[in-house]
């Protein structure tokens, strides 16, 4: 009954047009400003699934780390308990220190990963090579897959016409106590075999080499690591996988999943997105302003109309609940016009990659969305929210309105 009231208040010719312009004005606010933010937060969506697949090609589902230093050792009957987990489809051991790599008279410093022959199972490296052979070796004739971005500024080739580059690589032993620098740092040749590129923060920092060289060139114990990885079987539920797993391991060691080894970046992202919907939720909020002035005008072209439904015996609540109806109308109508031109120009953007994206160093050259049930439940919710708010004191004085028959 009280949208009826409302709807009908709402299409019905005004004696001042300034209702009516205000009226349309608002709903046209509120249109936009939903319009925007479901844009938004569906590019921040689009972009978000991008990263997360970028970054799944070199984080995996989950990882072991030491809760407190940087090695850790496993007995080999835990590690047949870890590998025999109906959800674990893999696992890698891993040993990664910063290391200073050489190629001449070029120096630069890297993230080098030591890793064992089932790292490419797990791991979507593999399947990112660009250039030349994924080859590892072993702790004697080491292989090197490198960053493109390490590529460049170690000024290395990779060419199969030729014989790869021997670069050196300098690391920190574990265990060194000697007084003498020069004893708590190993010198290791590696041959260049192969280029990787999946992302900047990769391509510009990480190299891979195998397992035995990083333990023999770091003093380390054969089954002293830094890290095991871990790739789930598809269907896996990551947060039980990764809960059940912890179960399983002593103290001293703690699970991660993807997204904690690199909270930062997903901290960051999340942060971003709500913010610039904080923005643009500022334009919803100047939208109510106009709406109070519009249903505070609509009260005094009503006056007669309200006195009428009093002495019909409606009650006061009853006009307050007319009056916050018409202004729920106004912000739900604005939201639905201005969901429907988003969900429309994503769908469009989506076939046809309109809005290109400027510079042309990206993976892709348009922008990503991505569209949410949420998303939509939240902006539809946020603009009604605001809209009844808005509506509180024009009803008010709607309701307070003294009964006066002529």
């Amino acid at each position: 009954m009280y949208f009826t009231f409302a709807w009908r208040y709402f299409k019905a010719k005004k004696s001042a047009n300034a209702i009516n312009i205000i009226a349309w004005v608002t709903t046209g606010v509120i249109a936009f400003a939903t319009c925007c933010q479901v844009l938004v937060l569906s590019v921040f969506n689009g972009f978000e699934d991008l990263v997360k697949s970028l970054y799944s090609s070199f984080y995996t589902d989950l990882k072991i780390i030491p809760a407190a230093g940087k090695t850790f050792q496993l007995t080999a009957a835990q590690r047949k308990q870890i590998n025999d987990q109906p959800y674990i489809s893999g696992t890698s051991s891993v040993v990664q220190e910063k290391a200073l790599l050489q190629n001449g008279d070029i120096q630069t410093v890297v993230n080098l990963k030591g890793v064992d022959d089932n790292f490419k199972n797990i791991s979507g490296v593999y399947q990112k090579i660009t250039a030349g052979t994924y080859a590892l070796g072993d702790a004697d004739d080491a292989g090197m897959v490198i960053g493109y971005g390490l590529q460049n500024a170690a000024s290395v080739s990779v060419n199969p016409a030729f014989s790869p580059d021997i670069l050196t690589v300098i690391l920190p032993k574990r265990a060194a106590n000697s007084s003498d620098p020069t004893a708590s740092v190993s010198e290791g040749n590696v041959a260049a075999n192969a280029v990787f590129s999946i992302q900047q923060d990769f391509d510009n920092n990480y190299a891979i080499t195998n397992l035995a060289f990083m333990q023999q060139q770091m003093a380390l114990a054969p089954d002293e690591l830094t890290a095991i990885e871990i790739k789930l079987k598809p269907g896996a539920q990551l947060e039980k996988s990764q809960a059940a797993l912890q179960e399983l391991l002593p103290p001293s060691l703690k699970v991660q999943s993807r997204y904690q080894q690199n909270m930062s970046l997903y901290n960051t992202m999340r942060m971003e997105k709500w913010a610039i919907y904080a923005v643009l939720t500022l334009i919803l909020i100047i939208a109510a302003f106009n709406m109070v002035s519009s249903l505070t005008m609509l009260v005094l072209e009503k006056k007669k109309d309200i006195n009428i439904l009093q002495s019909m015996g409606a009650s006061r609540l009853v006009v307050q609940k007319i009056f916050l109806s018409e202004g729920l109308l106004l912000g739900l109508l604005g939201a639905a016009v201005g969901i429907a031109m988003a969900t429309l120009i994503c769908l469009l953007q989506v076939k046809f990659h309109l809005i290109k994206l400027q510079g042309g160093s990206f993976l892709i050259d348009y922008f990503p969305v991505k569209l949410i049930l949420s998303d939509f439940l939240l902006v539809g919710g946020t603009a009604a929210l605001i809209a009844l708010l808005a509506s509180v004191v024009p009803a008010f004085k709607a309701a307070r309105q003294p009964l006066e028959l002529r």
